[in-house]
């Protein structure tokens, strides 16, 4: 019974990697999208919505099934739990991407203010996080995460910073608030998703090593 366990835990965790870059690559297409005004990718990324809630209802699924049939214990249990974890993160990651895609027809319409108010860096910053989360989850090399408390801090700070120059773009020009709110939240939502990365971190670190660490 230990192996075909150990069988299932394996084939599952492949499975989940691969969900999880899908759910990344939704992300990471809307931002493009976003950028590019490319309204059929935006659209794209938006039919992917239902594949992602579906997937996501399998891993919760799969993983019960998992605990209630085999009764893991020690490290076992707890990559099935970071697993668990780590479902709803990713599912919250991919929808995030479906609420950056709906925005696009709107900036295609009316266009960009200047560098996008430094979203692209704060996007390449957030995309390397989610990167490193899965590389950590599968291979187990908590280095990977090790830096995640500074990285995150300077997420936030470009959330910040986004927020600050929106608020100049609007006292020059009324006609700027609409754009610049939904910069704003797409600021919100890349910032959340550094935090998910975090969450996730704490939760790796304690399947790989079995100790706790606060990651914030």
């Amino acid at each position: 019974m230990s192996e075909k366990f150990h069988e299932e835990l394996r084939e599952l965790r492949r499975e989940f990697c691969e969900y999880s870059a899908f759910s990344t690559l939704m992300l990471k297409d809307a931002f493009e999208a976003l950028k590019t005004s490319n309204v059929d990718l935006a659209a794209d990324v938006n039919t992917r919505k239902k594949y992602l809630s579906e997937r996501s209802d399998y891993f919760d699924e799969r993983l019960l099934t998992l605990i209630a049939r085999y009764q893991p214990m020690a490290q076992d249990l707890r990559t099935i739990i970071c697993t668990l974890k780590m479902n709803t993160a990713f599912y919250r990651i991919g929808r995030y991407g479906k609420d950056v895609a709906i925005l696009v027809p709107d900036f295609a319409a009316s266009g960009h203010l200047g560098r996008m108010l430094n979203l692209p860096h704060m996007a390449e910053l957030v995309f390397s996080m989610i990167d490193d989360t899965l590389e950590a989850y599968r291979s187990g090399n908590v280095a990977r995460i090790s830096d995640f408390s500074e990285r995150d801090d300077r997420v936030d700070d470009l959330r910040y910073s986004v927020f600050r120059e929106g608020i100049t773009y609007m006292m020059e020009d009324p006609r700027n608030i609409s754009r610049c709110m939904d910069y704003v939240m797409i600021a919100r939502y890349l910032e959340r998703c550094g935090d998910h990365c975090c969450a996730m971190a704490e939760k790796i670190h304690y399947m790989a090593t079995g100790e706790r660490v606060d990651i914030s």
